[in-house]
């Protein structure tokens, strides 16, 4: 089974030192996770390293609109742990797991300035190990992971601009 690639940008108008501050505020996180629809979360930030930190999301996701086959395998919720190990400010890890479940998520997160903004990119490789329908829920895990960094980035833009 080959995993799918799942790759997608956000872009603030924020300097990356105060992008990386909104990423590593535990209260962005929460509000992230209520405009996300999330049952319940917990979120720890601890520092790592020199310059970088921990993030662990560890939430209860509601799984209604989902495909039936993607429901089967998750039920009426999910639990997802999301691990960000970021090594700098600029630069970090991601992990997207479901305790139980033959789902996972693996990538990098990135800070880049372009021009006075700047681009969030997650860069992910989906694999979901079921015979057969593997394939059709990587898409289904991967359009998931979109909405929510979709979710993120509009939470973020209003967070940057005052809206705490």
């Amino acid at each position: 089974m080959c995993a799918m690639r799942f790759q997608h940008t956000s872009t603030y108008d924020a300097p990356p030192a105060e992008v990386y501050a909104m990423l590593t505020d535990p209260a962005w996180r929460e509000r992230v996770g209520a405009a996300q629809g999330v049952v319940s979360s917990t979120v720890t930030v601890t520092p790592e390293g020199p310059d970088g930190c921990r993030i662990v999301i560890d939430q209860e996701q509601n799984t209604a609109g989902l495909p039936a086959i993607a429901k089967k395998i998750a039920g009426e919720t999910t639990r997802a742990v999301v691990t960000e190990v970021w090594a700098s400010p600029t630069q970090g890890t991601l992990e997207i797991v479901a305790p139980g479940k033959p789902t996972k998520a693996v990538g990098t997160v990135t800070l880049e300035t372009d021009g006075g903004t700047t681009r969030h990119v997650t860069d992910l490789e989906v694999t979901v190990k079921v015979p057969l329908v593997g394939g059709k829920l990587e898409q289904v895990m991967a359009d998931n992971i979109g909405s929510g960094l979709a979710i993120e980035q509009t939470v973020g833009a209003a967070w940057l601009q005052g809206d705490r």
